[in-house]
């Protein structure tokens, strides 16, 4: 089972697509941003994400996606273009016919370390060491996609195993 993770933004989206095989074992299979810039009006930034994310899945054909919640930040303007960002990429996964899940930045930390008030750098490494990659994955945002997918397929693995 393939799955994309997508870290939400409007300036820089992560994305990563993890593979987890029969014995769950788990391979990256591509990851990177997506970047707009600053100065390009917000419908067109928009729209370049709409579109990369679609380009994204038809290119890599997962099985299924996940994209991190927002967290309130202390900055209003922040928080709304990341909003924006994230309703597109919504979006963009739902005219694709993919299964989409939701995940909290504190549940992704609880998956991938057993504590929901981990530091980034003990994410990065973990990601790392569950993928068996030579070096942390950058940037920051494409780490932090890979261990949005790295919670989706633990978290629908344990949910088949509720089900059986």
């Amino acid at each position: 089972m393939i799955s994309l993770g997508i870290d939400p933004g409007t300036a820089t989206v992560g994305y990563g697509f993890v593979e987890e095989d029969h014995d769950g074992g788990l391979r990256a299979i591509a990851y990177g941003v997506i970047t707009t810039r600053p100065q390009t009006p917000m419908w067109e930034r928009l729209r370049i994400i709409y579109e990369s994310i679609v380009q994204l899945v038809q290119e890599h054909q997962p099985d299924r996606a996940a994209v991190e919640e927002m967290f309130f930040a202390k900055n209003v303007t922040t928080a709304i273009t990341v909003a924006q960002g994230r309703g597109v990429i919504l979006a963009a996964l739902a005219s694709t016919g993919l299964p989409i899940s939701e995940y909290k930045p504190n549940n992704v930390k609880q998956s991938l370390v057993g504590y929901g008030g981990a530091k980034k750098p003990q994410i990065q490494e973990m990601v790392r060491m569950l993928l068996n990659l030579e070096d942390i994955p950058r940037p920051d945002d494409a780490a932090d996609a890979l261990a949005i997918a790295i919670t989706d397929l633990h978290s629908t693995r344990y949910a088949g195993l509720m089900e059986d």
